[in-house]
């Protein structure tokens, strides 16, 4: 039995395996699987014609099917009912400069699980790493999303450059913006004077409304990409605590952080 499905047993929930499919959903429609999905199904699941598959394609909710052709290029799946309706993550998108490989793919996995509607690499004076790709992203999106009970996908933007982003934002849309610093170029972290507030003390003062998380690259925002957040009226400048964090374990920190007090946590 594979880690997944054993979680999912453990939990009283469903073992039927758990697909997106871009596709519109409707009762009796066929529909026929990738050969990577057709692996998954057929050689990790171990399933055979006959059998339940469970599908979401993000407009739809959820729906069973069951294996009407198994073969090794490719199952086709008939869609039998659906069983949840459609629901959307809260309104929060995710701006992070990307890292390395693997903790930027850790980002993408992190962020959908923790239900981020909007993913939005963006390249800073500071970033080392300005590569993205959106086909790879998609990809992490799909099975994180299938491992999770989501019932949609995030959309995954271009990489942009923050103040390319910034100067279309709407200004409805509060920016909370993780800032380790402080102003004192000559204490370490930037010393005390300018200090970002307790992130949670930050959202408890701010109406709800749709929102965004901002996490800068490795080696921090400089001095004057902090003064040109600061001045925005949009932005809200919030703390993680006294540790500097990496890049990844911030964005797991702040998102948990809104979920709890503004999200679907709530």
């Amino acid at each position: 039995m594979t880690a997944r499905r054993s979680a999912a047993k453990a939990k009283g929930m469903s073992t039927d395996p758990r697909l997106f499919l871009d596709s519109p959903f409707a009762a009796a429609a066929r529909l026929a699987l990738s050969r990577e999905d057709t692996h998954y199904v057929l050689n990790v699941m171990r399933r055979g014609e006959g059998d339940g598959v469970r599908l979401f394609n993000g407009r739809d909710g959820e729906w069973t099917a069951r294996i009407a052709d198994a073969h090794r290029k490719g199952a086709v799946l008939e869609l039998v009912a659906r069983t949840r309706a459609q629901t959307s993550v809260p309104d929060l998108w995710l701006l992070f400069a990307p890292v390395k490989r693997q903790k930027t793919d850790l980002i993408v996995e992190k962020a959908t699980e923790l239900g981020v509607r909007e993913i939005h690499p963006v390249t800073t004076r500071r970033t080392q790493a300005d590569r993205s790709k959106p086909e790879r992203f998609h990809l992490i999106a799909k099975e994180a999303a299938e491992q999770t009970e989501r019932l949609d996908l995030p959309v995954i933007a271009p990489i942009e450059r923050l103040e390319r982003l910034l100067e279309g934002w709407d200004p409805a849309r509060l920016l909370y913006y993780c800032d380790e610093a402080g102003d004192d170029g000559g204490e370490p972290w930037g010393g005390d004077t300018g200090r970002a507030g307790p992130m949670l003390d930050v959202l408890r003062a701010d109406p709800a409304g749709p929102a965004a998380l901002l996490i800068g690259p490795e080696g921090g925002f400089t001095p004057e990409e902090r003064t040109r957040l600061r001045q925005l009226d949009f932005v809200r400048a919030v703390s993680l605590g006294p540790r500097i964090l990496r890049a990844e374990t911030a964005v797991i920190a702040a998102l948990a952080l809104w979920q709890a007090a503004r999200g679907d946590w709530a």
